[in-house]
């Protein structure tokens, strides 16, 4: 491939959206237009839930913000637009939501939503209005998603919703976020909002401390999808969370194919688009980023999500200051209430715009600033009131936890290409140049400085740098979109637009496949040396719908579901063997199977409790499980159910409990 020393530069430092004829500020203002527009907003939410149709109230309300935006000139650039924007309005509406009295209704927050369009569509004197047009790379953005869709969703495929367990419950972190989203779903709003009534739901302090954004989204858009507030049974949750999650890697991989191809630009066209979007997704398919979601590591998937846009949208803001200010805005919201440790990167990045594009932002340079520091006071509440609660920010910062580790060539490679696309003069002297040189190098300062930080106080990387570096990756990912505007486009040929149209797609299928090889390790039917598979099949998202990372846990999640749990009404602890592990991990899903999760600051002793199944125990170690099964047993608030595994360890365990006067219930319950 040939490579460009330099580019022509059609970017001006002023990028503002044309108005077009009666799109201005004065049209348009007439009182029974905002009449009917405000009745229609309360009028098609009252309907929809009137016919168990809520759903449709999520296409509606990002097509009412599309019609009013005016941001990219494509549809599916102004659809993520549109859904980004929605996302950050009801994580901050969520403020008003858990305080009010219809808590998440259908129908008061989507009739909320679509009047404050509706006013502000007015107020702007905007007609609603959305580009069509669409690009031939648009196919490689909903490929990505639809492929790694297709690969996680694969061994759930034909699965009963108690099958389907085991690929829930491959983690406490998992576990432990679903008891979020599952008090956030029956508390009507945010968990730090109502900390006493939420501590029944999830281990405390975290109710306090941690961020909240993404199950508050989560379990916003399950009302919507159910109907109701009522989520249904822990089972059919379990479930759908599931659902989500898995949807969630797909769109992340989606994302960050297009915030690369953003970044771009206009310029970035042809075989060089189909070359940069590739390999953003054969990285992403074929990487060690994929563990997310076996390791359960929800919170961090959608926050570099809602990272990969808030980056993309500032590193090339081509919108005018009114939407920048919201594009701003709902980055800082997103991004800090999902996922806090990220709102660094973007609270610089919003920095280096305002540097970078001072003159444009002169005029209204005091409004713009007002806007973004109450953006900015509203993104930073939650992770203010954790940190004057419980959180101990050195202490949490330095946790140890297993870790997915990003592909380290990667990171540093596509770093390293960024620079180098930006420095050079033709982009240096674009304002997306300049900014890609800013998020560079600025984050690297910062993960450069917490990992340092690290080595001082603990002497080694630990959980929280990982994290940190998962976000390099993903600015190292969207930042080829500046290196591919050095490669060298296809000459103008003449000749008929179905042979010019021939020649892109055969350069474009071939660059595509080439990125695929090169990043992602596709053979495309050559035979590896020795027989054996090729890389690919050993990627992360292969083994996953390989149904590989389905653990032990499986047995005794279809156990607990679909028998142990009916007419159960007091706390559960699962002894289903002699794993201490295995044990934890049942009594967990137990607790959330029951919406009660937050049982288990007590009963995590069960992580020290050896007995239940039929190997055999010296009586030393049978005696301090015993111990540690009283004290679960006590932090009970009512007598629980003591599932046990084995015949004999369950009578032998009946009696014992039975001499200490405990209370709780032993049950002989063999694994199916």
């Amino acid at each position: 491939m040939a490579i460009r020393s330099a580019a022509p530069t059609t970017e001006p430092v002023d990028i503002r959206a044309q108005r077009p004829a009666g799109d201005g500020a004065g049209s348009g203002r007439r009182w029974p237009v905002l009449g009917a527009a405000v009745a229609l907003s309360w009028a098609l939410p009252l309907l929809l839930h009137t016919l168990s149709l809520d759903v449709v109230l999520l296409p509606v309300l990002v097509l009412a913000i599309a019609s009013l935006i005016r941001v990219g000139g494509g549809l599916l650039d102004r659809l993520v637009v549109a859904v980004f924007l929605l996302c950050g309005a009801v994580m901050a509406f969520g403020l008003l939501f858990s305080v009010w009295p219809w808590g998440l209704a259908p129908v008061p927050g989507t009739g909320l939503l679509l009047s404050v369009l509706s006013v502000t569509g007015w107020l702007a004197g905007r007609r609603p209005r959305i580009p069509l047009r669409l690009r031939g790379s648009d196919a490689l953005v909903l490929g990505t998603v639809a492929v790694v869709w297709r690969y996680f969703h694969h061994p759930l495929a034909g699965k009963s919703t108690a099958d389907r367990l085991a690929y829930f419950a491959t983690s406490e972190d998992r576990m432990g976020h679903f008891s979020y989203f599952d008090g956030i779903h029956h508390l009507g709003g945010y968990a730090f909002l109502h900390q006493e009534a939420a501590k029944a739901y999830m281990m405390t302090p975290s109710e306090a401390v941690y961020p909240q954004g993404y199950h508050f989204l989560l379990a916003w858009t399950d009302v919507l999808v159910k109907s109701s507030t009522d989520g249904g049974s822990g089972l059919d949750m379990t479930h759908r969370y599931l659902l989500y999650v898995l949807a969630g890697y797909a769109l992340l991989c989606g994302t960050l194919v297009w915030a690369a191809r953003w970044i771009g630009g206009p310029r970035l066209r042809g075989w060089r688009t189909a070359a940069v979007c590739a390999t953003v997704a054969a990285v992403m398919m074929s990487g060690s980023m994929a563990q997310l979601v076996a390791w359960g590591f929800d919170s961090e998937t959608f926050g570099l999500l809602f990272l990969a846009v808030a980056l993309a949208l500032l590193v090339r803001p081509a919108m005018a200051r009114a939407e920048f200010v919201l594009v701003a805005v709902a980055a800082l919201v997103c991004v800090t209430f999902v996922y806090n440790l990220y709102g660094v990167l973007v609270g610089l990045t919003v920095v280096a715009v305002l540097v970078v594009h001072r003159r444009r932002f002169a005029p209204h340079r005091r409004l713009v600033i007002g806007a973004l520091a109450a953006g900015t006071l509203i993104a930073g509440l939650p992770s203010a009131l954790s940190v004057l609660a419980e959180l101990d920010v050195s202490k949490t910062s330095n946790l140890a936890g297993p870790m997915v580790i990003p592909d380290r060539p990667v990171f540093i490679g596509c770093g390293l290409l960024a620079l180098a696309a930006a420095s050079l003069p033709p982009n240096r002297r674009t304002g997306t140049g300049q900014m890609v040189l800013a998020l560079v190098l600025g984050a690297t300062a910062v993960i450069g400085l917490f990992g340092a930080w690290q080595k001082h106080t603990i002497g080694y990387y630990s959980y929280y740098f990982e994290k940190l570096t998962a976000a390099g990756l993903v600015i190292a990912l969207v930042s080829l979109g500046v290196v591919g505007l050095m490669l060298q486009p296809a000459a103008r040929t003449t000749g008929s637009a179905l042979r010019r149209r021939a020649g892109l797609l055969l350069r474009s299928g071939i660059a595509t496949a080439a990125a695929l090889a090169l990043f992602g390790h596709v053979q495309w039917g050559v035979p590896s040396g020795w027989g054996h598979p090729s890389a690919w099949y050993d990627s992360q998202m292969v083994k996953w719908a390989r149904g590989e990372h389905e653990n032990d846990i499986g047995p005794a999640a279809k156990t607990l579901a679909g028998r142990d749990m009916k007419g159960v009404d007091s706390p559960v602890i699962a002894l289903y063997g002699d794993d201490s592990y295995l044990n934890l991990r049942a009594t967990f899903l137990a607790q959330l199977l029951s919406h009660r999760a937050g049982a288990m600051v007590g009963l995590y002793e069960v992580y020290h409790v050896k007995i239940g199944g039929p190997a055999a125990v010296d009586e030393k170690e049978y005696q301090a499980s015993l111990g540690r099964l009283k004290g679960a047993i006590a932090s009970c608030p009512t007598p629980p159910t003591v599932l046990v595994g084995d015949r004999r360890a369950a009578d032998r365990l009946r009696q014992d409990l039975g001499r200490a006067g405990s209370a709780a219930t032993v049950v002989f319950a063999p694994l199916k």
